[in-house]
C-alpha cells in the first residue's frame, strides 16, 4: 500500500513536525503552488515527489520544483505507482498552460499511446473533468472535456486536481466507474495499492 500525499493551490502545511507526521510515501503537487512552499515540503517530507503545473506557474512545462520529477504529459512510474499527468486549465485569457478542448484532446491521446493497455494507477491534472467538480459558468474553471474518455482508457483508482477552490467547505467525491475524482485542495492523504502488486499477486495465485 502506498500512502500518497496531495497538495494544490492553498499554502498550509507550513509546520514541520504536522509534514512529517503525516508519513507518507509519496507526495503529489497538482498545481498553483508556489515552488518554494512545495520544495520546502518535499525537504521536510523526505518522499518521491510528483508534480504537474496548475495556471498560475510562469515557467516552462518541462520543469518542475527541485526534488520533484514533471509529470505533464507524460506516464510516469513512481513510488510503485504508474502516474500519468495533464496540467494547466482550459483557455480563458491566453495565460501560460492554458488549452483549447481540441488541445487537450490532442494531450490526452498522447497519454493513452503511452499507457498502453494497462492504464495507470493515478491520474494527476489541475483541472477536474468537464461537469464533474468545475464551475461551467466561470470561464476561469470550465472543466476538461477530454478527461471523460481519458478516465475510460486509463482507468485509474483515483483522479486527483485541484483549480476549483473549495472555499472552506470540502468537495465530496465523485465517480467515473472504478475511478474516485478528488479535489484535493488544500491537501489530502490517501492509501492506495499498485495494480502492478494486484496483478502480479493475481499472476501468483494461477
Amino acid at each position: 500500500m502506498v500512502r500518497v500525499l496531495a497538495v494544490a493551490d492553498e499554502e498550509v502545511l507550513t509546520y514541520e513536525d504536522r509534514a512529517r507526521s503525516l508519513e507518507v510515501d509519496l507526495v503529489v503537487a497538482v498545481g498553483d503552488l508556489p515552488w518554494d512552499y512545495l520544495e520546502r515540503l518535499v525537504s521536510i517530507i523526505g518522499a518521491p515527489a510528483v508534480y504537474v503545473p496548475g495556471n498560475h506557474e510562469p515557467q516552462a512545462r518541462v520543469c518542475a520544483p527541485e526534488g520533484m520529477v514533471s509529470a505533464d504529459d507524460r506516464v510516469i512510474d513512481v513510488a510503485g505507482l504508474r502516474i500519468a499527468g495533464l496540467g494547466g486549465c482550459v483557455t480563458y485569457n491566453g495565460g501560460p498552460h492554458q488549452f483549447t478542448q481540441a488541445e487537450y484532446a490532442e494531450r490526452a491521446d498522447r497519454l493513452v499511446e503511452q499507457a498502453g493497455p494497462d492504464g495507470v494507477d493515478l491520474l494527476l491534472t489541475h483541472a477536474p473533468p468537464s461537469g464533474l467538480g468545475d464551475e461551467p459558468d466561470d470561464p476561469c474553471h470550465v472543466g476538461i472535456e477530454a478527461l471523460h474518455p481519458l478516465l475510460d482508457s486509463l482507468t485509474p483508482a483515483w483522479h486527483l486536481h485541484g483549480h476549483v477552490h473549495p472555499f472552506g467547505l470540502a468537495k465530496a467525491d465523485r465517480h467515473v466507474g472504478a475511478t474516485t475524482i478528488r479535489n484535493v485542495i488544500p491537501w489530502t492523504v490517501l492509501e492506495l495499492e499498485p495494480r502492478v502488486l494486484l496483478v502480479a499477486s493475481e499472476a501468483r495465485s494461477w
